[in-house]
């Protein structure tokens, strides 16, 4: 696992995150993968296996465009940094589920005031889904075209995710700056 307190210029780490998260977006990665595998490498996790964990969260969660994936992949992340008081599991114990839960709840928060929404389909600008509907949304991804980024404001915000969750670790690892 990386050192975040060995980190000496947080700005130029930050874009580099940042980087790498929309470089991995427009190689075809969803939102949510996009935003985890920027962060494999600290928590020594193999990016073929953080793409598959992360895979389900994008479009909004599997396409349904409820939470936002870029916003899930950074609540996944969130996750990685619960402390393990000398164990390798932090769970079930209830202290930690709390730490966990309030990271969450702070990034979410971080990121509606950015944003405006967690809600994919309020970032998309799309209607809520039909109450009749069982499956509200086609389940095919849409092509990765000129066009598709030129309409989807995903790109940034696999980018805010990224610096919300730095901001984060930058805070807990180096407060003194």
């Amino acid at each position: 696992m990386e050192d975040f307190t060995q980190i000496i210029d947080w700005g130029q780490e930050t874009e580099q995150r940042v980087e790498k998260a929309t470089n991995l977006f427009r190689q075809g990665y969803n939102c949510s993968q996009s935003v985890t595998m920027a962060f494999a490498d600290c928590y020594d996790i193999p990016l073929s296996l953080m793409s598959r964990l992360s895979a389900s969260f994008g479009g909004g969660i599997g396409r349904m465009r409820e939470t936002c994936g870029a916003a899930c992949g950074m609540f996944m992340l969130a996750g990685m940094e619960v402390p393990t008081s000398g164990s390798e599991d932090p769970y079930p114990d209830a202290a930690n589920k709390k730490l966990d839960y309030q990271l969450v709840q702070r990034l979410a928060g971080e990121f509606r005031a950015e944003t405006g929404s967690l809600l994919c389909r309020e970032l998309l600008g799309l209607p809520s889904p039909s109450q009749s509907s069982s499956v509200p949304y086609e389940a095919t991804p849409e092509a990765r075209t000129p066009e598709y980024y030129q309409k989807r404001p995903c790109v940034q915000m696999v980018e805010i995710a990224v610096r919300i969750f730095m901001k984060y670790l930058r805070q807990k690892y180096a407060p003194q700056d």
